[in-house]
Formats: structure tokens, C-alpha cells, sequence
């Protein structure tokens, strides 16, 4: 009985119980926590991950959506492929079947494109890779003006403005001599940069054969209106004469004169009326 009073076996006998309370309660949370364990690893094993902690259904599906994508963006891409191509055949169907020749420069001054019509112009089987100076070094701006081809295009080949009405004694490489009518426009993009120039050339060869022929047409017609003059002044000169003569050996003589000037009058006209038809049958 002294032994169960001893506060020293009290004690003792408190920590066992603590030390039992806390065994058993030890116990109870392993297995709840075993319980658990077993539990996750069940439903893992029923949905397993991938490699990014994802299950492995919802990673086919975001494959299988990406594969998606990228089947409508390869669509797209070949839908904007055949638009583009179709834009390209359309310009070059519209710029085969120009009257006038065509050139685009690129920003860096060479020829990119250029069809037929400004191939046959130029003389030039492909001026694609050339410069405006190389295709131009042997042509002359007309009406005296004593400006270079290259300095008249500086403000378009810069973006400034569009260069009108420029006329040019070109020479091909093969020596035939033409008349071009030459317009320069720069190309802007959408932030006002320079994407490049195009030349648009106009065959005024015929034309200006014309003019010529007019201009000198018109000379001859002066020239000829003067002959006239005289011719009819001489003879009325010498109709006057003749009417106041009473001498006949004089008469006689004033009569050849009358007569030779309307002879030379008659092979000015004749020679005059061949020129024109003539130039109306080549026209």
C-alpha cells in the first residue's frame, strides 16, 4: 500500500499510460495513412500520367486538337498560296497583254519584272538584275533639254513625286532608233517606305515619223507656195510685156520665156503631188 502512495511509482505509472495512449494513437494514424496511400495508388493505377503530370487521355486530346490546328493552318496557308499565285498570273496575263512596256525596280534600283512589251522596246531579251543607267545610257531627253535620263528620274526613283512625260531618243543595242514616252511612279507602302519604281514606256516612234513628215511637208509647202509666187509673178511679167510689144521677134521670145516658166511651174506641182501620195500610200 506504501508502495502505490509513492509518488515516484504514481509517476511512473502515468508515463506508461501516456506512452500506451500514445502507441495506440500512432498505430490508428499509420493505418489511416496506409489506407490513403493504397487508395491513390489505385486510382493512378486506374488514370496514369504522363511525363508533365497530365492523364493520358487528356494529353492524346491536346494532341489530337493540335494536330488539328495545324491542319487548318496548312489549309489556310495553301488557300493563301493559290490566291497569291492566282493574283501573280492574273498581273502577268494583264501585263503580257499591255501596249506599252512595263518595269518594276526594286527598292535597291534593279529591274524585278518587266514584260514583253518593254523587253521589245528596250531591245533586251531579260533586263531583270539591271539598272535604270544601263538600260537608259544610250538614250536622250528630247527638245534640247540638255538634263540626263537619270537626273529627270531622280524624285521618282527617291518616292518624291511621279515624273511625267519624259521623251526619249533611245537607241537598242541593235541600233534601232526609237521615240519612247517614259513615266516614272514610285511604289509606297502603307508606312509611306519605298518599295520601289515602275517605268511605263509608250512606243511614240510612228508618231513622231509623222510629225515629221508633216513639219516637212510644210516646209516644202512654203517653199513651194514661194515658187509659185515668183513663177506667176514672172509671168505676168512677161504677159504684160508681150501685150505692149509690137515688135514680133520679141514677142516671139516672150512667148518661149511664158512657156518655159509654165513648164517649171508644172514639174514643181507634179513633183509636189508625187511626195504627198506618196507619204499618204506609207501611212
Amino acid at each position: 500500500m506504501k508502495l502505490l502512495l509513492n509518488p515516484m511509482v504514481l509517476r511512473l505509472g502515468l508515463l506508461v499510460i501516456i506512452a500506451f495512449a500514445a502507441f495506440v494513437f500512432g498505430a490508428v494514424a499509420i493505418r489511416r495513412t496506409r489506407k490513403s496511400m493504397v487508395g491513390d495508388t489505385a486510382s493512378f493505377a486506374q488514370s496514369p500520367l504522363s511525363a508533365e503530370g497530365l492523364p493520358v487521355h487528356s494529353y492524346h486530346a491536346v494532341i489530337q486538337q493540335l494536330k488539328q490546328q495545324k491542319h487548318e493552318l496548312t489549309a489556310l496557308q495553301q488557300a493563301d498560296r493559290r490566291k497569291a499565285k492566282a493574283s501573280d498570273t492574273l498581273s502577268a496575263t494583264v501585263l503580257a497583254n499591255l501596249s506599252c512596256g512595263v518595269l518594276f525596280f526594286n527598292a535597291s534600283g534593279l529591274v524585278r519584272q518587266a514584260n514583253s512589251m518593254a523587253r521589245q522596246l528596250l531591245g533586251f531579251a531579260s533586263p531583270v538584275g539591271m539598272r535604270a543607267n544601263e538600260l537608259f545610257r544610250t538614250a536622250t531627253l528630247r527638245d534640247g533639254n540638255t538634263t540626263t535620263v537619270e537626273e529627270a528620274i531622280t524624285p521618282a526613283v527617291q518616292g518624291e513625286s511621279v515624273v511625267r512625260g519624259l521623251v526619249l531618243d533611245y537607241v537598242s543595242p541593235e541600233g534601232e532608233k526609237r521615240v519612247l514616252d517614259l513615266t516614272v511612279s514610285p511604289v509606297l507602302a502603307e508606312d509611306a517606305s519605298l518599295m520601289g519604281t515602275t517605268f511605263v514606256l509608250t512606243d511614240r516612234t510612228e508618231l513622231a515619223r509623222i510629225r515629221q513628215d508633216q513639219e516637212t511637208r510644210r516646209e516644202v509647202s512654203a517653199e513651194m507656195a514661194l515658187g509659185l509666187r515668183n513663177s506667176l509673178t514672172t509671168i505676168s511679167g512677161y504677159a504684160q510685156q508681150l501685150a505692149r510689144s509690137r515688135d514680133p521677134e520679141f514677142a516671139r521670145q516672150l512667148a518661149d520665156d511664158i512657156a518655159r516658166e509654165a513648164a517649171e511651174l508644172d514639174r514643181t506641182i507634179g513633183s509636189f503631188l508625187a511626195g504627198a501620195k506618196a507619204a499618204t500610200t506609207s501611212s
